[in-house]
């Protein structure tokens, strides 16, 4: 079977046996796929490979999961790069710590392979939708591009992973709408990704720290907009 799509994986953790368990299961699906037994080596990966998803464990030596994501998100080659956390950490500081710094979805073991395939085809699908709007954003000294994934704030270019940007997107083309925690989960996590409320507030706060506190409104015990005024 051919490279789906032209997709890339690359595949981190410290277990030979779950490496060559996704390598297998993923090639098997048409993917073409890269490992690495721990996040330093990860890290060095992904800036030759540019992968269009990364799997990545917590706990592993020399750098945890987490260190590694955050280095991961500074590449800006793969601002665009969804990373899955797939981990034996099941507790909520982990997964609240794993969303802080960047992550799309968080799935804890024991892997199932044929359910994470299907999710990780979701993405994928989803993606490739949302890639055919083509249209560009301009609100005061913001400029959204939709068809390169950039932000412009008074001319100088910001770096926003994608889910970061799609979050300001979906808000910026609707303007002065109030849109709640789920409503913002349901239209930018989907249905078929588990995440915690509180993933929106951390997205947002992110999102405030590069483009400033005028356009996207808190509103109290509602929800969040993105303001005109």
């Amino acid at each position: 079977m051919g490279n789906k799509q032209g997709h890339k994986v690359l595949v981190v953790d410290d277990e030979e046996a779950i490496l060559e368990l996704l390598k297998y299961n993923l090639e098997k699906q048409g993917y073409e796929v890269k490992t690495a037994l721990d996040g330093i080596k990860g890290v060095e990966i992904a800036k030759r490979f540019k992968p269009d998803l990364i799997l990545l464990d917590i706990m592993m030596p020399r750098q945890d999961g987490v260190e590694t994501c955050r280095q991961l998100r500074e590449i800006p080659d793969i601002s665009g790069t969804f990373i899955i956390f797939l981990t034996a950490r099941s507790e909520e500081y982990s997964e609240v710590a794993a969303f802080d710094v960047g992550a799309d979805d968080y799935i804890t073991k024991p892997i199932k392979p044929r359910a994470l395939m299907s999710r990780i085809n979701a993405f994928f699908r989803r993606d490739t939708k949302k890639k055919e709007v083509t249209n560009q954003i301009s609100i005061g000294d913001l400029v959204i591009d939709r068809t390169s994934y950039t932000v412009q704030m008074k001319g100088n270019e910001v770096s926003l992973p994608k889910k970061e940007f799609e979050l300001l997107y979906f808000l910026a083309q609707n303007p002065n709408k109030v849109f709640d925690r789920d409503e913002l989960l349901q239209n930018i996590w989907g249905s078929d990704v588990y995440v915690l409320a509180r993933t929106v507030d951390v997205h947002i706060r992110k999102v405030r720290e590069k483009i400033g506190d005028d356009y996207i409104k808190t509103i109290k015990g509602v929800g969040y907009k993105f303001s005109l005024n």
